[in-house]
């Protein structure tokens, strides 16, 4: 017997040998980043589990996908896979015993029975009782306890083969709502927002990617290649040469993307399994000459509500950028707490008692600003803004901010206006055109509207009122909660824009919600 066993260990030293080296070459990693290169966005996509995207990364034995969604194996890792097929089952659970979760996740995208061996319950309960253990007692164990204890370890055999698996997943997952639940805390009075959300972002190593999806159900996965933290909101871009065929695109997913196990005290690496939270989908057949922002010699850019801009190039009308803009409020949870298919839903909203409906609203603060590119042509703040129950137009009520009859409010936007875009290649400015970010607050200092989108300067006739030397433009933005509406007027002795005019239109329907009144 001990000749024989001998005889099998030393038959499969190799292989063992083999797998080492791919684990290590991994690192353990999770799924495989897309990054700007298309052509390996599919490798992305292979979903192992429900909103958990795992692949074994790296090395020459990495795992690959064809755009199909097939699995294929480079050929070095040919020679270590029928090894492992090759393997007696008990052999392979005793070498899975010694790995860890994020090991076990990239082991099951190998194929069938990998993943069957490595939701093997008696694996998944040890590392379930070392990450959570129990809470400790002063007490000695009685009997009743300990047989109590060995009980819940033979039921292991009575739960559904990934049982354990799923509960570890789940508690990692509850886990880290938790954790970002007390970072965010702490409200900056100045805005109204989080005060951490910048640390929150940072730790929990959030980042963001587009789904492409064709006509034929294929998907392209590209995480973000660069972005930009502002005061109030985060600006997300992608680009890079190998974008797939705009005509064979119907729709565009932006995702929040976390690391489903996370260590706080250590920085979160790249390719580890990772959590899809669904922002907003998008439908890139609206991508017309009415949703055209701008251009310059080299591109036209669109915009798509809310906040998502994306450019073409000129001359072949194909991707050339996509720039997500993403307010601060409920960033983080929006980016988290969804599925892959289902966007995060806020918990309901009790209404504020107005205890004066018959003065209409008082008391509001307006935060704003114009940026692009790191560069702010305009940050205001205003204070005490109210407006009287008889300002209901149209269904909306209309809050003035800048009136164009006082000369004493109206303000300059300081520098050269402009959007300005990139890609691996070349980069640009679009004239005219920023970023445009609100947050308004109610009297209580609740944020009651926000958003981050791309706006556009275009020439308008004045409006009634003082007659202005210079050129007047305009500012405007619109959705579902309300209006705003800029008026602009270029100095050309001091070559600057003046504000003269700046107006928001509130729904009738959110502030009647909010407060629960009957506007």
């Amino acid at each position: 017997m001990a000749t024989g066993r001998g005889r099998i260990l030393r038959q499969h030293w190799h292989c063992l040998q083999t797998l080492r080296c791919s684990l290590r070459g991994g690192g353990g990693t999770g799924r495989a980043s897309a990054g700007p290169a298309v052509g390996r966005a599919a490798a992305s996509g292979f979903r192992e589990e429900p909103e958990v995207k795992c692949a074994a990364a790296g090395g020459a034995a990495a795992l690959r996908q064809n755009p199909r969604g097939e699995l294929r194996r480079g050929s070095s890792s040919s020679s270590c896979s029928v090894l492992l097929d090759r393997m007696p089952s008990e052999i392979l659970l005793k070498i899975f015993s010694y790995l860890d979760a994020v090991s076990l996740l990239c082991i099951g995208c190998v194929n069938r029975r990998l993943y069957h061996l490595a939701n093997d319950n008696f694996i998944w309960i040890r590392i379930y009782s070392t990450a959570f253990p129990s809470k400790k007692s002063n007490w000695k164990v009685n009997t009743v306890e300990e047989t109590a204890v060995s009980m819940s370890v033979l039921s292991v055999e009575d739960k559904e083969a990934g049982y354990w698996k799923k509960e570890y997943i789940t508690k990692q997952i509850a886990s880290v709502k938790a954790t970002l639940a007390q970072v965010l805390k702490p409200v900056n009075p100045y805005t109204g927002l989080p005060t951490k959300t910048t640390e929150a972002l940072r730790k929990s190593g959030l980042g963001w990617a587009i789904i492409l999806k064709e006509k034929s159900g294929k998907e392209y996965i590209m995480e973000h290649v660069d972005l930009s933290i502002n005061d109030t909101s985060v600006t997300v871009l992608w680009y890079g040469k190998d974008w797939p065929c705009l005509a064979s695109l119907s729709t565009l997913d932006l995702c929040g993307v976390t690391p489903v196990f996370m260590d706080w005290y250590k920085t979160p690496t790249k390719n580890r399994p990772r959590w899809h939270s669904l922002i907003t989908k998008y439908n890139l057949s609206h991508l017309t000459e009415s949703t055209m922002l701008g251009w310059d010699r080299l591109v036209r850019i669109f915009c798509l509500s809310p906040g998502l801009l994306v450019g073409l190039w000129k001359k072949k009308e194909e991707l050339a950028f996509v720039m997500a803009n993403l307010h601060f409020h409920h960033l983080v949870e929006r980016s988290s707490l969804g599925s892959a298919t289902t966007p995060y839903e806020p918990p309901p909203h009790s209404p504020f008692l107005d205890d004066s409906p018959e003065y209409g609203l008082h008391g509001y603060q307006l935060h704003v600003d114009l940026h692009s590119g790191g560069v702010f042509f305009l940050c205001g703040k205003f204070h005490d803004l109210f407006t009287k129950k008889g300002n209901i137009e149209n269904g909306y009520v209309k809050l003035t901010v800048i009136n164009s009859k006082i000369n004493r409010e109206h303000l300059p936007l300081i520098g050269n206006v402009g959007l300005s875009w990139r890609t691996n290649v070349l980069d640009g400015c679009i004239k005219s055109c920023s970023i445009m970010d609100v947050t308004l607050l109610d009297e209580f200092g609740k944020p009651f509207w926000c958003f981050s989108s791309p706006v556009c300067m275009r020439s308008a006739t004045p409006s009634d009122g003082p007659n202005f030397l210079g050129q007047t433009f305009c500012v405007d933005y619109v959705d579902a909660e309300g209006q705003v509406h800029v008026e602009l007027v270029w100095m050309e002795e001091t070559e600057e824009y003046f504000i003269v005019s700046l107006v928001l239109y509130l729904s009738i329907g959110k502030i009647n919600h909010w407060f629960g009144t009957k506007y």
